[in-house]
């Protein structure tokens, strides 16, 4: 999975080898609230399959208590999820 700040859009879709992306809109923030975790967690909804949107949630879980930063990566039960910006 990958989280991506900068881009002109706020989207969840798939790379071209089939990984999630999810494009966000603007500067990378300091730190996650709970409205943007939300608004994160439905537009997941559309793409996540049922065993990736749990993951997300816990990556989104982490960022939120260990901060968001540009090149951060989380591994959790085997899935990454690495932060751009970009």
């Amino acid at each position: 999975m990958l989280l991506v700040h900068g881009g002109p859009a706020t989207a969840v879709v798939r790379g071209p080898a089939g990984e999630s992306v999810v494009l966000l809109a603007g500067d990378l923030p300091d730190a996650l609230t709970d409205e943007s975790v939300s608004e994160l967690m439905e537009l997941a909804a559309a793409v996540l399959d049922a065993d990736e949107l749990p993951l997300f949630r816990t990556c989104l879980r982490t960022l939120r208590r260990d901060g968001m930063r540009a090149g951060r990566q989380i591994e959790i039960d085997g899935a990454v999820l690495t932060v751009y910006e970009g």
